[in-house]
Parts: C-alpha cells; sequence; structure tokens
C-alpha cells in the first residue's frame, strides 16, 4: 500500500468517525448537541481537522441523511421482499418505514426535516436519497393502479407514512394504534 493510498484510508476512517460520532451524539442528546466543538471532543482531533472534511453542521446532517437513506432503502426492500403478495409487500413495506423512523429519529430528521443542504427530486440529487424512493416505488408501482403514474402514487403514500411517522412521534398520535392505521393505509389507499 502506497503512503497515498494510506492517507485515503485515514481520511476515509476519519470521516466515517465523524458521521457515526455526529449520529450518535443526535440520537442521544439531539441535533442541537451536535456541534463541532463536541465532536472534536469526542473523537479527539482538532476542529481544524473536522473542518477539512466537512464546512460545518450542515454538511454533517448531509452525511448522517445519506447513511440513512442507505439504510432506509436496504430496510424496505428486505422488508418487502418477504410479502408474499402486493397487500403483504406493501404492508411490510410501511411497517419498515414506520420502524425505521421510530428507531432512528436524529437520522429521520437528518433525511426530512433538516437542511443538510441535500437536492431533493431533482437532477443533483445524491443517489442514496434516489435510491431510498426507488425502494418505495419498486414495491409500490405494482399497486398503483390503472392510469395512475407510479411515482405521483409513491410520493403519496411516501407522504402518508411521513405524516404518521411524524405525528406519531410528535404525540398527537397515539403509539399502538400504528397497525391499525397501516392496514386502513394499505387497504384504502393501495387497495390490495
Amino acid at each position: 500500500m502506497s503512503v497515498q493510498e494510506r492517507k485515503q484510508r485515514e481520511r476515509a476512517d476519519r470521516e466515517r468517525l465523524i458521521v457515526a460520532t455526529a449520529r450518535e451524539l443526535a440520537e442521544q442528546q439531539g441535533w442541537d448537541a451536535v456541534t463541532t466543538r463536541r465532536l472534536a471532543e469526542r473523537i479527539e482531533y482538532s476542529q481544524p481537522v473536522l473542518y477539512s472534511h466537512f464546512r460545518g453542521k450542515r454538511e454533517i446532517i448531509g452525511a448522517v441523511a445519506l447513511e440513512g437513506a442507505a439504510e432506509l432503502a436496504v430496510a424496505v426492500r428486505a422488508a418487502a421482499s418477504r410479502g408474499n403478495s402486493p397487500r403483504a409487500r406493501v404492508a411490510a413495506l410501511a411497517r419498515a418505514y414506520l420502524d425505521f423512523a421510530e428507531h432512528n429519529p436524529a437520522v429521520y430528521d437528518a433525511l426530512f426535516q433538516l437542511d443538510g443542504g441535500l437536492a431533493y427530486a431533482q437532477e443533483d440529487t445524491p443517489e442514496p436519497l434516489k435510491d431510498a424512493f426507488a425502494a418505495l416505488l419498486e414495491c409500490l408501482a405494482e399497486v398503483a393502479g390503472d392510469g395512475v403514474h407510479p411515482g405521483l402514487f409513491t410520493e403519496v403514500f411516501w407522504a402518508a407514512l411521513h405524516g404518521l411517522a411524524t405525528l406519531t412521534r410528535a404525540g398527537r398520535l397515539l403509539p399502538e394504534d400504528v397497525e391499525p392505521r397501516v392496514e386502513l393505509l394499505v387497504d384504502r389507499l393501495a387497495l390490495v
């Protein structure tokens, strides 16, 4: 291994450490607790080292969002693949999405609530975000219905899931009613 390759590997390792530490701190104490000073202390590097990787908190949030998008895509695809019918696949997708939002609140916020400097629904949208949407579309396209654009249907279904996730987390909906909501969403919106 050349010196250059070793330096690149070390740089990539530091970047992963920064993102993992930011994510851990955000999940434990919320995004307000994530500062470059705190991150530098936790990872035992100077603030200038952090700034050599990320220009600031916004870019760190974006990096956490991209990591989370990749994880969400994997979770949704895995859940949907276990379904033996269109209805079972859609219900599994919905449960996996809501489970991801519940168990990864800081990551979910980085993805959908906070400004991470990422472009959504545009040509320059980063691949992990496109892939997360594609994971939803792959399953939902088969139940969109005649004459309904699969992408638009996926957006509406996703919006419903997002609403359920954020309203439940905010205490506006009772958490024990998640399953009846999923059933209603699948039966009425997906019509399967």
